[in-house]
């Protein structure tokens, strides 16, 4: 199919978005729109919907334009933004004056479940994220279809373990791509190998990269912990059965390659960062013997010498690479 250049008539592909012989913009009019709901959405406090709104102005911009570099530095910075604004944040002297009666009359008791309210608000927000997917048909048969292939392997109870704490992982990126506007399609289950999530934007910076990758592991890392807390409360090893290979999974996910988690993570640090992390996974492959840390390291070495690395590591990516290093390797190592 073709269309014709609105300024000169030059015929041209139907997804063409830069006129070849007038270097007209296909979209300049729908730009200026997007542009002006972004700034307003700024002016009106919504980073949210300012950071949709200039993505969808990116994905009309061929990339390597001026135009296109301009919008992907606005994404970082309102994105940078965005990560460090604490929603509901209040100072003290707030705090103190709305702490309920009944906190004040249980005294102690009081205090400690008023101390432990995040609880809940993780239920109402992050608990509603992980709701999210079971309410898409194609997460939830590829879903079932996939505890039906584990459960003629391992048993139901193994088997449904297993398929919860992937979905947790997948989850994971899902509420990073969802905090950065960043549009995305719901886990699908592939039997075997796992699942992903299917990216309709992508992300402006290796920095935003590294927060959608590594969320995954951390979440993972997450519903590991929440596995070994029912091991060690009497819940039988089955649960810390599922705990270690929860853990190994997510482990596998932080190799450095391709569109694996650690790759994205990798993409963030710098040299000095990466032979950091290299330096904390081969000091855990002499404290477990964990077989997967010998692969990871050669890879690690691999990419820290490879070019393209940033001048500066993003600090947050750096520190949660390395912990999740240490604590899923740790996890993989369970006597069970």
């Amino acid at each position: 199919m073709i269309k014709n250049c609105p300024h000169c008539a030059t015929e041209l592909p139907v997804n063409a978005l830069l006129c070849p012989a007038c270097h007209c913009l296909l979209y300049a009019d729908m730009l200026k729109q997007l542009a002006g709901q972004a700034e307003q959405a700024q002016r009106q406090g919504e980073s949210l919907a300012a950071l949709e709104h200039w993505r969808h102005a990116l994905d009309l911009l061929p990339p390597g334009s001026r135009q296109h570099e301009v919008i992907r530095e606005k994404i970082d910075a309102l994105s940078a933004q965005l990560e460090n604004e604490q929603p509901g944040a209040t100072s003290p002297k707030d705090q103190k004056s709305r702490i309920p009666r009944w906190v004040i009359l249980l005294g102690p008791i009081g205090l400690l479940l008023w101390k432990f309210k995040f609880v809940l608000v993780f239920l109402f927000t992050k608990g509603k994220t992980l709701l999210f997917g079971l309410t898409k048909a194609s997460t939830l048969f590829s879903m079932l279809l996939s505890l039906g292939v584990y459960w003629t392997q391992w048993g139901w109870m193994f088997a449904l373990g297993l398929v919860v704490s992937i979905y947790i992982h997948e989850m994971g990126h899902v509420d990073a791509l969802r905090r950065f506007g960043i549009k995305a399609s719901a886990p699908m289950f592939i039997p075997m190998l796992g699942a992903v999530v299917r990216l309709k934007q992508y992300p402006a910076s290796a920095r935003e990269d590294a927060r959608v990758g590594l969320a995954g592991p951390v979440w993972g890392a997450g519903a590991a912990l929440a596995s070994l807390a029912i091991y060690w409360g009497g819940g039988g090893d089955i649960f810390g059965a599922i705990a270690r290979v929860g853990a190994w999974i997510n482990l596998f996910n932080l190799l450095p390659v391709w569109q694996l988690d650690g790759g994205r993570g990798f993409r963030a640090l710098s040299r000095q960062g990466r032979l950091m992390i290299v330096a904390v996974i081969g000091a855990m492959l002499l404290a477990t013997s964990e077989g997967l840390l010998a692969l990871l390291l050669l890879l690690g070495l691999f990419q820290a010498f490879s070019p393209g690395s940033p001048e500066e590591s993003d600090p947050r990516a750096l520190i949660e690479f390395a912990c999740l290093v240490v604590l899923l390797s740790a996890l993989s190592r369970l006597p069970v």
